[in-house]
């Protein structure tokens, strides 16, 4: 948990191993406040081959209590494909 909501990421490295297991490529902070909204772009490691996968997005959502952000909700787009349907259907919503 995290004080600063631009502390706040996804990337994880395996304590055992010290290898990194999530790796964060880059991270946009939607909103801030009391429940900011993070986007976060990464990679797993595939514990079989130790490879990266394709780039994915997550979006998070966190509340802050007692001065610290606590994870509430999230949402993962796993692929391009499910990445250009979103935002398919924001550009139909929005008129864009």
């Amino acid at each position: 948990m995290s004080a600063e909501v631009e502390e706040l990421t996804v990337e994880y490295t395996d304590e055992e191993t010290g290898e990194v297991v999530i790796k964060e490529l880059d991270k946009q902070v939607l909103s801030k406040g009391a429940w900011p909204t993070v986007m976060f772009f990464y990679q797993d490691r595939d514990p079989k081959t130790g490879e990266f996968s394709e780039p994915k997005v997550s979006l998070r959502r966190y509340r802050k209590m007692q001065g610290m952000f606590k994870p509430q909700g999230k949402f993962k787009i796993t692929g391009k494909a499910q990445a250009e349907a979103i935002i398919n259907v924001l550009k139909k919503w929005y008129n864009i």
